[in-house]
């Protein structure tokens, strides 16, 4: 068999192959073969300062449109760790725990509050954000679909009696449960309560979606088999005597406090002005008092307690941070600015001096 008729049979044997064995290679296509037309930025020196310019521009705008908005809140702390001494040392002996300890804290409020009010509850010095306390929680139980499930809920799982506890973990067993009341003294013997409403003040995602009762016509059944958390004087089906709607894993107080803070000083949305009455337009000066019922120890952590109370603007809360933050980033900007500005006509100069040369 000669070698020419040899390469040719290897030749039909590649081409019959290359054709039964589909191609690699991508389409003759624009997109496939990147021939799709294209606009390329070309920035020049005059317009890379422009947007560094109106950058820092935008940036000190609007941060110091946030702290003035942030400057208008009016905001009152009373902090009460040492006022109620003798309740906080009655809380420190757990024998002590069903004994109802009460304290009451007179204030003055020198202007008046004007617009809606809102009370919170500050913490000092709790770690609401270390990694196990976080993880301990059973979002199964939390949106009613089991009860029962405490997979995740160490150490606040079962009681010393094996039954499980509703609602589980260790954030759940740590509710914030003083009681705050607020009085408006008229004279020294005159007081009007403070009408305060619980409602509205919960995230719409968390009251409706993250948090739902178990499916029962007796919210009492659907605890059946389960306890309460240890810390807890009632089970979660009392927590609301007023508003029977109240209660269960959809209790405003407790689906606040769920909501972990990310720093150990923190305050969360206790009660909202109802503007009726005498206080239509907010609160009037004047003498006031918290009559607190004391139940939340703090000595044990070496924290401390607080009750604030705060009006809000279109920007939020009185915190400085973002108007500061807008702040720093301006400045930054224009300093960027300047430096290159400086650097582009000294380059210009530079040339300008060797084309005349």
């Amino acid at each position: 068999m000669s070698q020419k008729y040899i390469w040719v049979t290897r030749r039909t044997t590649m081409k019959r192959k290359s054709q039964d064995c589909p191609s690699r290679l991508p389409d003759n296509s624009a997109v496939k073969q990147q021939q799709l037309p294209a606009y390329r930025l070309q920035l020049s020196a005059n317009k890379i300062l422009f947007g560094f310019f109106a950058t820092g521009v935008f940036c000190l705008g609007v941060g110091v449109i946030l702290l003035l908005s942030a400057k208008t809140i009016k905001e009152v702390e009373i902090n009460y760790t040492e006022k109620c001494a003798n309740c906080a040392k009655l809380r420190e002996n757990a024998a002590n725990f069903d004994k109802e300890c009460n304290c009451s804290i007179p204030f003055v409020l020198p202007e008046t509050m004007k617009g809606n009010v809102y009370m919170y509850y500050k913490l000092y010095g709790f770690y609401q954000n270390l990694y196990r306390y976080i993880l301990s929680r059973s979002n199964s139980q939390l949106v009613g679909t089991d009860v029962k499930d405490v997979r995740n809920c160490a150490p606040f799982k079962t009681s010393h009696n094996g039954i499980p506890i509703a609602p589980c973990g260790a954030i759940a067993n740590s509710m914030f449960n003083d009681t705050i009341i607020l009085s408006y003294n008229l004279n020294s013997s005159i007081h009007i309560k403070v009408p305060m409403i619980r409602s509205g003040i919960t995230w719409w995602t968390d009251k409706y979606v993250k948090f739902q009762n178990p499916s029962f016509q007796n919210l009492s059944s659907a605890f059946a088999g389960t306890t309460k958390p240890p810390n807890w004087p009632k089970p979660a089906y009392e927590l609301d005597e007023e508003d029977p709607g109240n209660n269960g894993f959809i209790n405003d107080d407790f689906i606040v406090w769920m909501r972990t803070a990310a720093f150990p000083t923190f305050k969360k949305l206790y009660r909202r002005l109802h503007r009726i009455e005498h206080f239509t337009e907010g609160l009037p000066a004047g003498s006031y008092s918290f009559n607190i019922t004391y139940n939340f120890p703090v000595n044990r952590f070496q924290g401390e307690k607080a009750v604030v109370l705060s009006t809000l603007t279109w920007s939020g809360g009185s915190s400085l941070f973002l108007g500061l933050a807008y702040m720093v980033t301006g400045a930054v900007t224009w300093l960027a600015f300047f430096s290159m500005l400086a650097v582009h006509l000294r380059l210009r100069e530079r040339k300008m001096f060797f084309l005349q040369q």
